[in-house]
């Protein structure tokens, strides 16, 4: 919802000023899809704002759900006939967390992802960014689905630091008190490697949480499959979350991708071991293994067994890891999967 526009519109129709903040509290917090549906405002003033506003950017064209109920994807028809996804996941029973987009596709061109090769097409404004979350909130509220909607990620569609100034617009909004009320800590922003965004995270918002897409702890390796790394190497990454360290002691996520027989060997997992070693802090990094969800490409998710295996030999060598709850295939699950269809 464009609040701005909201003010204005107020502001032209003549109404007091604590107008805005009815409207805010039963669109963001109580999840109101439509100015009808807020009874505290007048017939007259209800109809007025239907007709002239829409409360979200965009619209939804495909939900899917998983059989276990326990993750929802969106595709999402942007007003200049774009697509964005977005996905609503249970991590445990009672809990939702969505997975918002911050672009449309994504100019990294990470070979094992869906949106990488979409390309860029634009980037997402701070509205269409926070309307992914308040889609959701419309969601859960008019499916009386239960449970409390309490985290959010940034790792959908795009790389958030390439877009740096509506995602900082969007957290700003997610964390204002009188909008989304979002703590600092229940969010997470994911990279695939931007040294500069990571700082700037660590400056203008050291609550909220890091989380870096490494995939891949060898140069060689890396660079052939994540063109980002050409520019920022391991060795960059290790710097930028020294320096992350530096000013704030909080856990650092490193998401790890297992893909069958490229980057799941014993060789692969030592060379991850040293990556953590080599950054310090080794207590405050850790790595979220992934098995590959298919997009259609040359690769293939690494076998249970094999996960199981490379999470154990981390533990082992004192590196914390988990296996993450995947949203699955029956969804689409990947990022760019439904968009690229469309």
């Amino acid at each position: 919802m464009d609040i701005r526009k909201l003010e204005e519109k107020l502001k032209e129709l003549g109404q007091p000023v604590f107008r805005l903040k009815q409207i805010q509290k039963a669109v963001y917090q109580d999840g109101a899809s439509a100015f009808s549906e807020i009874t505290s405002l007048s017939k007259d003033l209800r109809e007025k704002l239907d007709f002239e506003m829409k409360i979200l950017s965009f619209e939804s064209v495909q939900i899917l759900q998983s059989k276990d109920g326990e993750s929802i994807k969106a595709l999402l028809k942007l007003n200049d006939g774009n697509f964005t996804e977005t996905v609503l996941i249970a991590p445990k029973p009672g809990t939702w967390s969505a997975c918002i987009s911050s672009q449309v596709g994504c100019p990294m061109g990470c070979k094992f992802c869906a949106t990488g090769k979409l390309g860029l097409k634009r980037n997402l404004t701070s509205e269409e960014i926070t309307d992914q979350v308040l889609f959701w909130r419309q969601y859960l509220k008019s499916n009386k689905i239960s449970g409390n909607f309490s985290n959010i990620v940034y790792m959908g569609m795009g790389e958030p630091f390439v877009n740096w100034d509506q995602v900082r617009e969007s957290l700003q909004i997610l964390t204002d008190k009188n909008l989304f009320g979002f703590g600092s800590r229940s969010i997470s922003v994911s990279t695939s490697g931007i040294p500069e965004g990571i700082a700037k995270l660590a400056e203008e918002f050291p609550q909220v949480n890091l989380a870096l897409s490494l995939h891949f702890a060898d140069d060689q390796k890396r660079s052939e499959i994540m063109p980002v790394n050409r520019k920022n190497n391991l060795e960059s990454l290790k710097k930028s979350l020294q320096a992350y360290f530096q000013k704030i002691k909080r856990k650092i996520f490193l998401e790890y991708i297992l893909l069958d027989r490229i980057n799941d060997s014993r060789q692969d997992a030592d060379n991850l071991i040293k990556f953590v070693r080599s950054v310090g802090n080794a207590h405050l990094l850790h790595v979220n293994l992934i098995r590959y969800n298919s997009t259609g490409s040359e690769f293939r998710a690494s076998s249970r067994n094999r996960a199981q295996e490379f999470k154990n030999y981390l533990l082992k060598n004192h590196v914390g890891a988990t296996i993450r709850k995947s949203a699955g295939d029956e969804i689409a699950g990947a990022c760019g999967q439904l968009a690229g269809k469309s």
